[in-house]
């Protein structure tokens, strides 16, 4: 194994380990992190000015780039397993009353992203990044809310969110395509 291809498959672990572990932060994070935190219900953050938003939003956008992360390292097979390997901890970790909702508006919103990441991530990295990451936040959110609750009332802060984790990572994507380029390293 060359000096790349290790790299490569470290760097897809690490990718990986890091996108497994939101599914568990997301959950935690509803129930225990925010400025406001409803009897029953769940701990809210603000995304904007006058707009809050379930604080699990946050591991949720960042969960989009991490799985288009493990797909560059490790290859289309490696992010359609982590896809299915976030959904079963998101079955698993999410309170009884969320069971449904979460795993559903996980694999949907994830294979969305897949979809548009896949075709676009060999010529532009940050377009697919974004774009894929664009796409699978708002339908997660819809479908979240709507089979968790059957209502929208918290969209835009679950879209806005989720957006805000997508732009912080992305000087970290930038910085991991100039170095790529600069070692050789292709995506897998």
């Amino acid at each position: 194994m060359t000096t790349i291809e290790k790299r490569r498959n470290i760097e897809g672990s690490v990718f990986l380990i890091l996108f497994c572990q939101t599914v568990p932060a997301a959950n935690w994070m509803i129930g225990h992190v925010g400025t406001v935190c409803a009897a029953n219900g769940p701990c809210l953050v603000p995304v904007a000015p006058g707009i809050m938003a379930p604080s699990g939003v946050l591991m949720i956008g960042a969960a989009l780039v991490l799985r288009d992360l493990v797909q560059r390292r490790l290859g289309p097979e490696f992010g359609i397993g982590a896809i299915l390997a976030g959904a079963a901890l998101s079955a698993g970790l999410a309170p009884a009353a969320l069971v449904v909702a979460s795993t559903v508006a996980f694999l949907l919103s994830e294979f969305a992203d897949f979809a548009v990441y896949t075709p676009l991530a060999r010529r532009r990295l940050l377009l697919a990044v974004m774009a894929s990451s664009a796409v699978g936040l708002v339908v997660d959110s819809l479908v979240f809310l709507w089979l968790a609750f059957g209502s929208l009332e918290f969209l835009e802060g679950q879209i806005i969110g989720k957006a805000w984790m997508v732009l912080l990572a992305m000087p970290l994507v930038s910085y991991l395509r100039r170095r790529d380029e600069r070692l050789g390293l292709t995506p897998a």
